[in-house]
């Protein structure tokens, strides 16, 4: 069996807080990705239904003259999430199309309850306002009460969760 090569856990962490450091000097805000999401929404309806968009008071806030959500600083970053993971599977030896996941369960079930997470953690990020990056990672970095709250409940919640949901991946 082959050795997957991974990057060193503490220097990835110290190339992320790089990262957060650059995108505070650089773009005078810090990591998220929930709101790329919003602009893409927001360019997908005013395509497909731009007299609705135009009449809304939630769409129209985003689009008008010289406005494209599309040329947010999120989506942006989320393309280059995008390109930087690509090249670091590709430079790892990593890029393959797989579906990970423990022998006793179909990759069918593991796809389902990625796909059901990934839902409820976007529903999460639009209540909360803010995705893991932007509420935890960039609120704890500029010392907000909140970053820490969300950080600690994000991971107190896992950890809660996790003995109901172990058997879908040891």
């Amino acid at each position: 069996m082959m050795k997957t090569k991974y990057m060193n856990p503490y220097l990835a962490g110290v190339l992320l807080g790089l990262v957060l450091l650059m995108a505070f000097f650089f773009s005078g805000r810090g990591l998220g990705a929930s709101g790329a999401v919003k602009s893409t929404v927001v360019s997908l309806v005013s395509t497909i239904a731009p007299e609705h968009a135009a009449n809304s008071p939630f769409y129209s806030k985003y689009i008008g003259e010289g406005k494209s959500p599309m040329k947010s600083w999120l989506v942006f970053e989320i393309l280059g999430v995008l390109v930087g993971g690509f090249l670091s599977g590709a430079l790892a030896g990593r890029l393959k199309l797989k579906i990970e996941h423990f022998p006793g369960i179909s990759a069918n079930r593991r796809l389902i309850f990625a796909m059901i997470g990934g839902i409820l953690f976007g529903f999460g990020s639009q209540l909360g306002r803010g995705c893991a990056s932007g509420s935890a990672l960039t609120g704890m970095a500029v010392l907000s009460l909140s970053g820490f709250i969300s950080m600690a409940t994000m991971f107190g919640t896992a950890f809660a969760l996790a003995y109901f949901f172990r058997k879908n991946w040891i």
